[in-house]
């Protein structure tokens, strides 16, 4: 199977979806990273160009971890919005990546690159499979099947479905997240927040939920045709 997570920023798959990546890795996935923004607008200090070549060879870096393709999309920060453009460019990652399953954020997060990026996934995902809807790479024959994660400190309604037990992977996916210094140290010093803690609170408390130590929590998006009767996730 092939699988697809999409996230907003450089750090978001590895915060909320790494683990479930490792796991598909696991069982012999073919995984594929996506990157909306390139974090240009992430820090107080470090200026926006020297910034987005930082978090772009972050990003690089976690998905060499997982042996996953990387796509850098390349949008600044605040860039995501729902446009035809947009659209285009999703659907030709999309295309390009040809998963069977689509990881992205919930669409009520807590800001617009998160919630923009899942629109734009959530269009692109349908058109993807049109043949005559045009791109530089043609239209898959079928519709992947999209899974949201959850938001920012699980706030917003965020009601899963379905869990992934991440505790025996946990460690890979820190070392995945902490791939992007840049936001652990600006976190540390600026917010006061310990970047794998923050993480590590979440999982615990979705795999209390689901009676393990570490999980990630998802919820399928149930639209037509893209509910399936089989499980898909591992």
């Amino acid at each position: 199977m092939r699988v697809m997570a999409i996230g907003a920023n450089p750090d978001d798959i590895e915060f909320y979806a790494a683990g479930t990546l490792i796991r598909c890795k696991e069982r012999g996935d073919n995984v594929v990273m996506c990157v909306s923004t390139n974090g240009s607008q992430g820090h107080f200090e470090i200026l926006s160009p020297h910034l987005s070549a930082i978090r772009k060879r972050e990003a690089r870096q976690s998905a060499r971890l997982l042996d996953a393709e990387i796509i850098l999309l390349d949008l600044p920060d605040a860039g995501p919005f729902p446009s035809p453009e947009q659209r285009d460019l999703y659907v030709e990652a999309i295309r390009q990546a040809e998963p069977d399953v689509i990881l992205t954020h919930y669409p009520l997060d807590y800001m617009s690159d998160h919630y923009y990026t899942s629109q734009n996934v959530l269009d692109a995902s349908f058109w993807c499979a049109i043949p005559q809807y045009y791109t530089m790479t043609p239209g898959k024959a079928e519709i992947p099947v999209v899974y949201f994660w959850e938001p920012m400190a699980g706030l917003n309604g965020f009601e899963p479905i379905e869990y992934v037990d991440i505790s025996s992977v946990w460690e890979r996916k820190a070392q995945m997240l902490l791939c992007h210094q840049s936001q652990a140290k600006w976190l540390a010093e600026h917010d006061n927040i310990d970047y794998v803690d923050f993480m590590a609170k979440s999982a615990r408390f979705r795999g209390m939920q689901c009676g393990v130590e570490y999980a990630e929590a998802f919820l399928p998006m149930m639209r037509w045709p893209r509910v399936r009767a089989e499980r898909l996730l591992p």
